[in-house]
């Protein structure tokens, strides 16, 4: 079996493995589309090929990167979809190739100076763990994606607001104001670490600690998602005191709720209601949206009830694979 980045002349070859599938990832339609639009390269494609045959491809992996990468900074940011061809039929061999494909795939990164491998983002239904069709699935790519360096899972809960849905009125106990200084964004990151809920930021802080953390997410929001860093609030009350901060934002595909917090000694009072509603305010003020997306992980209950209370629906979840 030869493992190997495609490429563009094995687009014709490709894209008959891109099978709808229970497990999700994109459709041959978004893979070229997405391909168009630079998110997709050849290189951030791989493909098994059988040397024993025709060269057929039995496995794919489609990984996404930053559309404005330069050629020599080509590193993939997420795993978007992995695919079997259709004859090899048992989960143990689909298990062992798509880990193979991954295995070498991620040496490559490595080699290429990526810290980690990326990780594997899984769009499913809600009610997945339901649908025996979507748990086998499942269950291999996982196995795969563990035996290829990605043990750790995550589940999140993705909601969405649409304009159809009414905002709740502003309840007229905090002021948003901007703040141009992102030491103040820095110090608010780093505050609202204590006794987090969020499982990727404990963890990293626990890694790096709390004032690299949250240096890193004023960059990352900053830097690196295309929202508009004017649209960054701070939460107070009338006579000036921070009570937490919202940032509304972007991705590739929609705006969305980049973070909030709630500093701690101002827990339990829902001011992430005001924050969340001020937030998708700004959002539909600037970009006129036909949808706002969010995440949160399953077991941050508070903020999945806040989703919730404003307007949000709960419409799929998101199972993320990942090395730590």
């Amino acid at each position: 079996m030869h493992f190997r980045p495609s490429l563009p002349s094995d687009l014709p070859r490709l894209l008959p493995l891109i099978a709808p599938d229970a497990a999700g990832g994109p459709t041959a339609e978004t893979y070229t589309t997405r391909l168009r639009a630079g998110e997709y390269r050849p290189g951030r494609t791989w493909i098994a090929e059988d040397d024993a045959s025709d060269g057929t491809l039995l496995a794919l992996a489609v990984w996404w990167g930053d559309p404005d990468a330069a050629p020599e900074a080509d590193l993939p940011e997420a795993l978007d979809g992995l695919y079997v061809h259709e004859s090899v039929r048992s989960a143990a061999d689909r298990t062992a190739l798509a880990a193979g494909l991954l295995t070498a795939a991620h040496t490559a990164f490595a080699e290429a100076g990526a810290s980690n491998p990326p990780e594997y983002h899984l769009s499913l239904p809600g009610d997945w763990h339901e649908r025996p069709d979507t748990v086998e699935a499942v269950a291999w790519r996982q196995e795969a994606a563990r035996r290829a360096g990605l043990p750790v899972s995550l589940e999140r809960l993705r909601y969405e607001w649409t304009p159809y849905t009414a905002l709740p009125a502003p309840a007229g106990r905090l002021r948003f104001t901007p703040e141009p200084d992102d030491e103040v964004f820095v110090d608010l990151f780093r505050r609202v670490l204590k006794d987090t809920l969020d499982t990727d930021s404990r963890k990293e802080a626990e890694s790096v600690g709390a004032e690299a953390q949250a240096r890193g997410d004023v960059d990352f929001y900053r830097d690196t998602m295309p929202g508009d860093r004017s649209w960054w609030r701070v939460a107070r009350t009338p006579d000036g005191e921070a009570i937490g901060f919202g940032l509304p934002s972007r991705n590739h595909a929609s705006p969305v709720v980049g973070y909030l917090g709630v500093l701690p000694e101002h827990r339990g009072h829902a001011y992430v209601d005001d924050i969340l509603t001020e937030i998708t305010r700004i959002l539909v003020a600037e970009t006129d949206p036909e949808k706002v997306r969010a995440d949160t992980d399953l077991t941050n209950t508070p903020m999945a009830a806040a989703f919730e209370r404003v307007g949000y629906r709960n419409d799929a979840r998101r199972l993320v694979l990942s090395a730590h």
